[in-house]
């Protein structure tokens, strides 16, 4: 007997489907462009009132930072996270507590009252310590005793400078880097927000046409 096989759909059927097909992805591109395209506008909006904020409200920008690290330095042994974060931030900025290595005295570890029995009263933790490129092996123990000396022969051993104003001086060193880095995702997201929009009015013009 003859094999029989299923008839090929007319060729306006498959016209139809192709038509679906391309109305169905213009539609999902459109909605997709149209959504990021609004979604790259509100982040480069916050952005830009975050820089504006944080300008107008430097100082209390400031004060934030200075009780941020100051609670961080009363719990600097109750998280090791928070401590190794503590640690690379005074040895990365070259600083000791948030105004100065008194700071410590926040600790209960470090502070220099009569009743601390620790080891490490009236001392820093090692990332306060001035760095020797001859050691290769870090001295854990370099702050035992370091703010009991006389502030003379303090700045030999550790770092005096408190880490707000170590950070104010970097960003004032740097200013034209952080300012060529902003300025540059800003122009980036404004060419995203471009490039979907044009896509948007491309879509639209091809769904005109049909």
């Amino acid at each position: 007997p003859q094999a029989i096989f299923p008839s090929r759909p007319p060729k306006v059927c498959w016209l139809g489907l192709q038509f679906l097909g391309i109305t169905f992805l213009g539609i999902g591109l459109w909605a997709w462009n149209e959504k990021f395209s609004v979604f790259l506008g509100i982040i480069f909006f916050l952005e830009l009132t975050a820089g504006v904020l944080a300008f107008v409200f430097k100082d209390w920008i400031k004060d934030q930072l200075y009780f941020f690290i100051n609670n961080n330095i009363r719990a600097y042994r109750d998280d090791i996270d928070l401590q190794n974060l503590i640690d690379f931030t005074q040895e990365y900025w070259q600083c000791c507590g948030a105004f100065g290595a008194d700071d410590w005295n926040l600790n209960i570890y470090f502070n220099c009252t009569d009743s601390n029995a620790s080891r490490e009263r009236c001392g820093v933790p090692f990332s306060c310590c001035t760095k020797d490129p001859a050691e290769d092996v870090i001295n854990t123990q370099c702050g035992y005793d370091a703010r009991q000396k006389p502030e003379v022969d303090q700045q030999i051993v550790i770092y005096t400078k408190g880490c707000v104003p170590q950070f104010e001086k970097w960003l004032q060193d740097n200013l034209t880097i952080v300012a060529g880095i902003f300025i540059g995702i800003a122009l980036l997201q404004i060419f995203g927000i471009c490039l979907a929009q044009n896509l948007v009015s491309d879509i639209e013009a091809v769904r005109a046409s049909w």
